[in-house]
């Protein structure tokens, strides 16, 4: 294997680059009422199996009634500059674009989940082997790619295209005249998890520091949700087995053990189906 880069053919960071484009979208909270509309158009096209988002929409509330706020937060792959996805996956299978798209290559993944453990962003999922289209990527890693095929033929992004208040802003961050750079420029922006120095591409625009938190993201959950949750991982194949999760209650020694197990046995299965299905 030749040396680890970032991206396919050594692609370095593009932002403020002359000469180079470098996409980014800005999210601004202030205009975002939490109607998922971009999860359901993303979900829509691209197929999304149940349990598993390219994006998706945080919400908690804070307080005591009657003195509570409700926050939104869509979260996506953040398409860092410096993203730590690619130089840990063994074959190559995640890798840059040019104009900044972290992409993946279905030929290539074998499903080791490196990337998905490597992603401080949660932004990443696998592929199940049941599919309602058989000719649809299966066992294999995905995630938000911008909507690639959209944007190099001048439309924006199907989750940018459905927002109802107009909260996703996507373009050229290197153009300063796009509307993506001004907002970034014209107003106090935030990324998550800056000190991990992956220097991500969401910017947001009116963040709460308490929603922010990735501990927040699974922690803070409402206890439906939460429930609604772990039941869908205990009875179906496409959450608890692909999604690789472990089930909140079950934390405890033999249960990790008995869930690492489980992993590896699907893990291995899953690689020998890939094996005689010519993919390696």
């Amino acid at each position: 294997m030749s040396g680890r880069v970032y991206g396919m053919g050594g692609v370095p960071p593009g932002k403020g680059v002359a000469g180079r484009k470098r996409y980014a979208m800005a999210v601004d909270l202030r205009r975002c009422n939490g109607c998922n509309a971009c999860t359901a158009a993303c979900k829509t096209h691209f197929d999304v199996p149940l349990g598993e988002w390219r994006i998706w929409v945080m919400e908690t509330e804070t307080g005591e009634f009657p003195d509570t706020k409700r926050y939104v937060l869509p979260r996506l792959c953040n398409q860092c500059d410096n993203p730590p996805c690619i130089p840990v996956c063994p074959v190559e299978a995640t890798f840059k674009h040019p104009d900044g798209f972290i992409l993946q290559r279905y030929n290539r993944c074998i499903g080791c989940r490196a990337c998905m453990i490597a992603c401080p962003y949660n932004a990443r999922h696998l592929l199940p082997d049941h599919r309602r289209d058989k000719r649809m990527p299966r066992n294999v890693a995905d995630k938000c790619d911008f909507c690639i095929v959209r944007v190099t033929r001048g439309l924006a992004p199907f989750c940018v295209a459905s927002c109802t208040g107009g909260a996703l802003i996507f373009g050229d961050l290197n153009d300063p005249e796009s509307e993506v750079a001004r907002t970034v420029r014209d107003n106090k922006v935030f990324t998550l998890r800056p000190e991990l120095g992956t220097s991500p591409q969401v910017y947001y625009i009116g963040l709460s520091e308490s929603i922010a938190d990735p501990e927040f993201a699974f922690s803070n959950r409402s206890a439906q949700l939460r429930e609604r949750y772990i039941t869908f991982k205990r009875n179906t194949e496409v959450g608890g087995v692909m999604g690789g999760n472990i089930i909140e209650t079950e934390m405890g020694f033999f249960g990790l053990v008995r869930q690492g197990l489980h992993s590896f046995a699907n893990f291995f299965g899953d690689a020998r189906k890939k094996f005689f299905r010519g993919l390696y």
